[in-house]
């Protein structure tokens, strides 16, 4: 796990320092959220905009205007060949009304340049490497005891809990607590699960 948080931060250092982008290998809450799964075409319509399995991460988060600060974020940082590699990759994306949420100004600073570093840590603490759907993070809580550890590629932490309504809970480092909105959005490269609250990992000397 060492090694690999320092390759991140390598990553990380060389697209601030350098201007370099790296691409990395690798029951619904609100009744105003429309989904439904068209499984012989590997579709997943939500809000009616379809998701198509047999695209990537970018490509389906890019037709669906209700992810275009995430879109927007993930271009600034030159994260999108993450994104858009073979991973596979687990992303908990955070749609439009979940960013508003955060305090005011600090969307705004983590979008400049000077900050790049801090907007790669955020980004990437809402990917897992490899594919986990709401049944595997489900039984990860169970083996847990009721609480499952999820390290991202940042190497930060999440920590995944059931609520009472049966929704799965994500816990990010500083106790702020985000609900998974929509599940199992499946891509190409991986996995989309739409949450309602941006993850802030703590801030990590280098």
């Amino acid at each position: 796990m060492q090694k690999a948080l320092l390759i991140f931060i390598l990553i990380c250092v060389s697209i601030t320092t350098y201007g370099q982008k790296v691409a990395m290998s690798s029951a619904p809450v609100t009744d105003s959220v429309r989904v439904k799964i068209n499984k012989s075409k590997k579709v997943k319509t939500v809000d009616g905009v379809d998701m198509f399995a047999a695209k990537d991460i970018i490509q389906n988060l890019t037709i669906d205007p209700e992810f275009s600060i995430l879109v927007k974020a993930i271009r600034v940082d030159g994260l999108t060949g993450t994104f858009k590699s073979k991973g596979p990759i687990t992303l908990f994306a955070p749609n439009n009304a979940a960013f508003k949420k955060l305090p005011a100004g600090k969307l705004d600073t983590l979008m400049k340049p000077a900050h790049n570093l801090d907007l790669c840590n955020v980004l990437t603490c809402h990917a897992v490497s490899g594919i986990l759907n709401k049944r595997s993070i489900t039984k990860k809580i169970r083996k847990g005891k009721g609480t499952a550890v999820l390290i991202t590629l940042a190497g930060c932490t999440i920590k995944a809990t059931i609520d009472k309504n049966d929704n799965i809970i994500l816990t990010d480092e500083n106790g702020n607590k985000s609900t998974i909105e929509i599940d199992d959005i499946e891509q190409s490269n991986g996995i989309i699960h739409v949450i309602n609250g941006v993850l802030i990992p703590k801030t990590k000397a280098i």
